[in-house]
């Protein structure tokens, strides 16, 4: 059986976000999953939280609740920390990483966060929060799965470089690049973005497990 993909979204998001990726992979199973707190999944965080303790959550609704062997984890923004992050904890028992708009460092605007701070739904200021303690730059070349990059050309929250810093420290890894497009290249270039998982699939992530 092929490789299952668990679609990870990023800060105050939820599974909803990859509307446009579930069930477009011939051969291979789909889930978009929900943080704790976000979109129909009960919050069982506490208020102040780490991209660790979002990839222990993750990787407890992975051997608990979906019972898979081996996925490849695609993350966008804080989902591609929470999948970094996983590769790093967990990484005998994942297949692959799809890394979208993220980084090994995702320094968050002070602007940002206190607009979040003021909002009266506290998840979107303890993801970002979360991101901005965020910081595996000394430990990313360490990361040993087949790694496929992808991030929007006009990307300004997570710039074109974070990906290159990415590509050049993950041995092996691919680096898609797409064009007119921003931090949501997933919405934005769907297709595109598509197009380039089917391709990566078909090189790196296609073995099967058993």
């Amino acid at each position: 059986m092929s490789k299952a993909i668990v679609f990870i979204h990023g800060s105050g998001d939820s599974a909803r976000v990859w509307g446009a990726q579930v069930d477009q992979f011939e051969g291979h199973a789909t889930y978009a999953i929900d943080l704790p707190g976000h979109g129909e999944r009960a919050d069982t965080l506490p208020a102040q939280v780490s991209v660790l303790d979002y990839a222990r959550a993750v990787h407890e609704i992975i051997e608990g609740e979906l019972r898979l062997a081996q996925p490849i984890i695609a993350g966008h923004s804080l989902g591609g920390a929470v999948a970094l992050m996983m590769a790093l904890e967990y990484g005998a028992d994942l297949g692959g990483l799809i890394l979208i708009g993220t980084g090994a460092r995702l320094r968050v605007h002070p602007d940002l966060l206190a607009s979040a701070r003021a909002e009266p739904q506290p998840t979107l200021y303890r993801d970002l929060a979360a991101c901005n303690d965020f910081d595996i730059m000394g430990q990313v070349q360490d990361i040993r799965l087949p790694t496929l990059i992808i991030c929007g050309a006009d990307d300004r929250m997570t710039p074109v470089k974070y990906s290159q810093y990415l590509h050049q420290r993950i041995a092996g890894s691919e680096l898609r690049v797409i064009a007119e497009a921003g931090h949501y290249v997933m919405r934005e270039q769907p297709e595109a973005v598509k197009q380039a998982i089917r391709e990566w699939l078909a090189r790196d992530g296609g073995p099967t497990v058993l």
